[in-house]
């Protein structure tokens, strides 16, 4: 078990590994740390897949806006190496300072794409994707994975990734991974830590209300205003953020597209805000 906590040990290693194991897969799982059964099935993901495995452990603060949770953040470093461990990956888990060595006024900084950005979750969180590109690209360079293994609950921001990986030519795999549930349905996230047994009894009506949306298309339902109205009747008493029904370019429309229809949910149960989402 390997832990590095400097980008520059971080690159001899991959240098090194790369010079030794030329015909190997080096695979990448980005994470903010508090690993659960999500995080796991990303990671094992790779591990099948590829025969280096790396897990970086970074909660990044360019990502956070002014009132949210940074200090807050669930950070379980022990418990997180101890998981990566099991699964024999190898951790980087760097400090600020590394990751971001200069001034705010001296730092290169990105753009998510604006049609990409500006809404749902970016609207809620003035640039948030701008800093999720920023450490996700530093993170590219200093690992220089062949594959990178990210979560489709976390939809936007896929699309944004995948949208960085196609215009400035990354030669990285973007590998997509499935929702992983609590036997209950409730979509897993380092968030449902903040909530008590009675909230996260609350928060079931999430992915119940996605459920309720695909028996209507199953059932023959095309028209996003009626599937709309059907889901959020499910979260009565829940404070929705947004439901909203879109395309892969984060467009909102009128009828589902086979293939290519995204509903995206957001609700705040006493201040927390949890996602959950449905690909068609």
């Amino acid at each position: 078990m390997q832990i590095f906590k400097t980008t520059k040990n971080m690159q001899t290693f991959i240098q090194n590994y790369k010079i030794k194991n030329p015909t190997h897969k080096i695979g990448l799982v980005p994470t903010m740390g508090a690993l659960h059964n999500g995080h796991l099935s990303l990671i094992r993901q790779s591990v099948e897949s590829c025969e280096l495995t790396i897990v970086s452990i970074f909660v990044n603060p360019t990502q956070f806006g002014k009132n949210e949770d940074f200090n807050k953040y669930p950070r379980k470093e022990e418990a997180d190496i101890n998981l990566c461990k099991s699964l024999n990956a190898v951790v980087f888990m760097p400090t600020i300072d590394e990751m971001y060595p200069y001034k705010d006024d001296m730092q290169i900084k990105l753009k998510a794409p604006q049609s990409l950005s500006n809404t749902l979750e970016g609207k809620a969180r003035a640039g948030h994707f701008d800093g999720v590109v920023q450490v996700v690209l530093k993170l590219f360079n200093i690992v220089t994975p062949h594959r990178a293994f990210f979560g489709k609950k976390d939809a936007q921001q896929l699309l944004i990734i995948k949208q960085m990986i196609e215009d400035l030519f990354l030669p990285i795999e973007i590998v997509e991974s499935q929702i992983i549930r609590d036997e209950n349905g409730l979509a897993l996230s380092s968030r449902n830590a903040y909530l008590n047994d009675d909230e996260k009894n609350e928060a079931l009506k999430i992915s119940k209300s996605l459920r309720e949306a695909s028996k209507a298309i199953i059932n023959g339902e095309t028209n996003s205003k009626k599937i709309k109205e059907i889901a959020t009747k499910v979260l009565e008493g829940l404070e929705i953020e947004y439901f909203e029904i879109v395309n892969k370019k984060l467009e909102t429309i009128k009828t589902i597209e086979k293939n290519n229809t995204i509903i995206l949910v957001v609700v705040r149960i006493n201040g927390v805000r949890l996602l959950d989402n449905l690909w068609l």
